[in-house]
């Protein structure tokens, strides 16, 4: 699939839930959505844009938590990445581990590390810190 029609079906399935679309690079865009259809346009971008999930990062912009899902298509050269904004001070969204196994070991990172919740994930163990760190401690928080 190329690049344009890639874009133009993610700002047709994104609606009024496409928040922002940036198209840095030639090989790089980003497209800052509602976090209700994030599930829907992964789906679309592994399904239908054969785009594979390469991992997600989050960062506490002292306002909110964004996290970044990134996706490459790697017969075009193109990384996409899905942008959502959650709201503190309980950062929650829908798990991508019933989409992609490997959401998995990212998405307990970023709950240990900035307190997202991410619904419908079964699995959220310690990965990085001790099992008695206390609760409600995140080591990348800016809360204070």
């Amino acid at each position: 699939m190329k690049r344009q029609a890639i874009i133009e079906n993610i700002k047709v399935r994104s609606g009024k839930d496409l928040l922002k679309f940036t198209d840095r690079s030639k090989n790089r865009i980003y497209f800052t959505i509602n976090k209700t259809i994030l599930p829907q346009i992964a789906k679309y971008l592994f399904n239908d844009a054969k785009a594979r999930f390469s991992t997600a990062s989050g960062v506490d912009t002292r306002k909110a938590i964004e996290i970044l899902y990134h996706f490459s298509v790697d017969d075009i050269g193109l990384f996409i990445s899905l942008r959502v904004i959650l709201e503190k001070p309980d950062p929650e969204v829908e798990s991508l581990l019933p989409l992609f196994k490997a959401a998995e070991w990212i998405e307990m990172e970023m709950h240990e590390m900035l307190g997202v919740n991410f619904k419908g994930h079964e699995n959220m163990n310690h990965l990085l810190l001790k099992d008695d760190w206390p609760e409600g401690n995140y080591p990348l928080r800016r809360d204070k």
